[in-house]
């Protein structure tokens, strides 16, 4: 494996790309860079042209994922369901939803996949969250409960450990795994985050979205702090860069070779709303192999 040494946070700025009426979520890319993000009730769709389309409309989309097949995965929390959509943007069915083991799913936030074997996907409740599993049959299985808004979530590559931002603690979390929506054990902390130097609660400091970088690093959306934070693969804070929205939401590796971080948010909700860059030239690790 290369290393790439992470830029010194000073020499790192943010480009706006998009300015919005709402606050964005759920950024992803398929196979083509085409990039994805919700805002409001729609998924728009930028090409590699920065032109912006409408590709779906939803009623609260926010967590994205794009399958092998190229059927693309949303949470949306106002359906209290994961969605499927076809590659057009059409809606096929429900994913995910209704109850599982006496849990009622609720309010699906965010969804990593583990490819060809299924998915996992957070219920961002206070005090009461889950991560779920979902086999590809359709199967669902409780990973973990009792969590604090548990909110992004990222599978390391070897499919053993699985990260979960538990945004009222402002924590990350892992889960090892003993198979495919099997936890070893309950949930232990991964790292406590910077707080805010004015105010220690609440929505100054919460992660929200996750994504890894090809040297195992997790970068972390800093909601309420205009920050992504750079963590180790033993948890130690890296690296802080300003994203210049207060609200950041997520993140994902776009561009050539991965190497362009974009980032949504916004400034409150339900807005206005952003999407940026950091041209950071660190590869992201690919969600699937041999593709983005």
């Amino acid at each position: 494996m290369n290393s790439f040494p992470l830029p010194q946070p000073a020499t790192i700025k943010p480009t706006r790309i998009l300015s919005l009426e709402h606050y964005s979520e759920g950024p992803v890319i398929d196979v083509k860079g085409n990039l994805y993000i919700s805002h409001g009730i729609s998924i728009s769709k930028l090409n590699l042209e920065n032109t912006i389309t409408t590709w779906a409309r939803s009623t609260a989309p926010n967590g994205h994922k794009i399958m092998p097949n190229g059927n693309h995965l949303v949470c949306d929390g106002k359906q209290h369901a994961v969605l499927k959509f076809d590659q057009d943007g059409h809606f096929i069915n429900n994913a995910a939803g209704g109850s599982c083991y006496n849990q009622e799913i609720i309010s699906p936030n965010d969804l990593c996949l583990h490819p060809g074997i299924g998915f996992y996907f957070t219920d961002s409740l206070p005090e009461k969250g889950v991560v779920y599993f979902v086999s590809m049959d359709g199967k669902q299985r409780v990973v973990a409960h009792d969590l604090d808004v548990p909110n992004g979530i990222v599978l390391s590559p070897d499919c053993r450990k699985l990260y979960v931002a538990e945004s009222h603690t402002n924590r990350v979390l892992i889960i090892l795994l003993d198979a495919p929506g099997q936890a070893a054990h309950p949930p232990e902390v991964f790292a406590n985050l910077p707080c805010h130097s004015k105010k220690k609660e609440g929505s100054h400091n919460m992660p929200d979205g996750m994504a890894l970088d090809s040297n195992g690093r997790l970068w972390i959306a800093h909601y309420g702090m205009s920050a992504i934070q750079v963590l180790s693969p033993e948890g130690q804070l890296l690296a802080t860069y300003n994203t210049g929205i207060r609200c950041t939401s997520n993140i994902c590796f776009a561009g050539n070779k991965l190497s362009t971080v974009f980032i949504t948010g916004g400034d409150g909700e339900p807005g206005p709303g952003a999407l940026v860059r950091l041209d950071v030239q660190i590869p992201g690790l690919p969600i699937l192999p041999g593709g983005h």
